[in-house]
């Protein structure tokens, strides 16, 4: 049986009190933190030491969160990272997205929100590699790549051509945002990358099809101004971590007032 080991989390901040407020916490909780001020001390300590995750500010003085990320990829493409942004910041969320980035987190953010952030990009990060044509199953749908099918507690689901498309896009990277222009490139080719009308049409085409309620959609949500996702399964029926939650608790309002 394999001990427990605990995820090791690297933290880029330029700003002390936002990495004094989320490194007690984290560590609380068992995780493993290390900090860096700067992009560049980030990248340096990448060279040396093994991480399961690292959270990335967007804006930082000196090379900046995204040429941070970018130079992230080219040496660690796999490593999962999470970018902390602000809430009018959704061009440099699309481009951190389109950059790698697995996901990001809004200031300010609650501690339970960022640690199932963590958790789902790690888990993910070291699930066993899924075969491109095996089955998805996700709460109560399921999609089939080789038979083009899909179900919803066992009902076939008649899709178009492109719904079933946008669908199986989404679900094969389910828990993770697809930006719209990604999404249009994946179904309709790169000249599409513009077209996000169209895109919304079939997406709320498919919601009819998928969800039992297509205003307040539990599978295929919409993240505004940046793209979709479909829910990953630790999403729908979470494994409970009960002593992470009396913890998060205990710290939400200290850390959400910090993060302000």
């Amino acid at each position: 049986m394999k001990s427990w080991q605990p995820i090791r989390v690297l933290l880029i901040d330029d700003e002390p009190s936002i990495r004094r407020a989320l490194v007690v916490p984290l560590r609380e909780l068992g995780f493993q933190v290390s900090e860096a001020e700067s992009g560049e001390a980030a990248l340096q300590l990448l060279r040396t030491t093994v991480y399961d995750a690292a959270l990335l500010d967007v804006n930082m003085p000196g090379i900046g969160g995204l040429e941070t990320l970018r130079q992230i990829r080219q040496s660690a493409m796999r490593l999962p990272v999470l970018m902390l942004t602000v809430r009018d910041e959704e061009e440099d969320k699309v481009k951190a997205l389109d950059l790698g980035a697995d996901d990001y987190v809004t200031k300010p953010f609650s501690t339970r929100e960022l640690i199932a952030r963590i958790r789902a990009a790690v888990r993910r990060f070291k699930a066993p590699a899924r075969a491109a044509d095996a089955p998805i199953e996700i709460g109560e749908i399921r999609l089939e790549p080789v038979k083009r099918v899909v179900t919803k507690r066992g009902q076939t689901v008649h899709l178009t051509r492109k719904e079933f498309d946008i669908l199986h896009c989404l679900m094969s990277r389910a828990g993770r945002v697809i930006t719209y222009s990604r999404l249009l490139a994946a179904v309709w080719g790169g000249s599409a990358r513009e077209e996000i009308e169209y895109l919304r049409t079939y997406v709320n085409q498919l919601r009819k099809k998928i969800e039992d309620d297509p205003s307040k959609p539990t599978y295929l949500l919409t993240d505004v101004y940046v793209g979709y996702r479909f829910v990953s399964a630790d999403m729908i029926s979470p494994e409970g971590e009960p002593e992470d939650e009396k913890h998060a608790d205990a710290m939400e309002s200290q850390v959400s007032e910090r993060m302000r």
